[in-house]
């Protein structure tokens, strides 16, 4: 069993897109075992977006995920399941949404590149943010959450799924 995060970014709380989200990962039999809306500061959106990022996509792109992070609120979950990392990830589909296949929930929801993205120098609308590996899901499940915020319960599908 395996738990991951999940950001619903502002521009999928703006378009009121929060249910019909959440919901694809309860049907795929996801359970949520936290759930809270949060406006992120400045400072906890730097945590979010480490300085690993800078390393990997430069400190433009970083400065770009912190702003529009903390655009508006957001609605955080951590998701559990088997292999929850990646059937979320499969789930969500590929960070640049004009290349995310339909189906999923960029490929469905969101239509932008990184090329538009880059020309009106803003961060890439693409809903979500979802933990990429357990180690990263360990931490920012930690950042995000506290462990009372978090929950241990049965649903009526784990005599029939596990």
């Amino acid at each position: 069993m395996e738990r991951t995060l999940v950001l619903l970014k502002p521009d999928a709380v703006a378009r009121c897109l929060v249910g019909e989200i959440v919901s694809r990962f309860e049907r795929a039999g996801l359970k949520i075992v936290g759930m809270r809306m949060a406006w992120c500061d400045k400072s906890h959106a730097m945590k979010h977006y480490t300085e690993d990022i800078t390393i990997r996509r430069g400190e433009h792109v970083r400065n770009k995920l912190i702003t529009f992070l903390t655009e508006g609120p957001v609605v955080a979950l951590v998701l559990e399941g088997i292999d929850a990392v990646d059937v979320v990830r499969k789930i969500v589909g590929s960070t640049e949404p004009k290349t995310a296949p339909p189906g999923t929930i960029r490929g469905d929801f969101a239509h932008m590149s990184y090329t538009h993205a880059d020309s009106t120098t803003r961060a890439l609308p693409n809903l979500i943010h979802a933990s990429g590996n357990k180690e990263e899901a360990q931490q920012e499940v930690a950042l995000w959450f506290t462990p009372q915020e978090l929950h241990s319960y049965k649903t009526v599908h784990e005599g029939q799924v596990f």
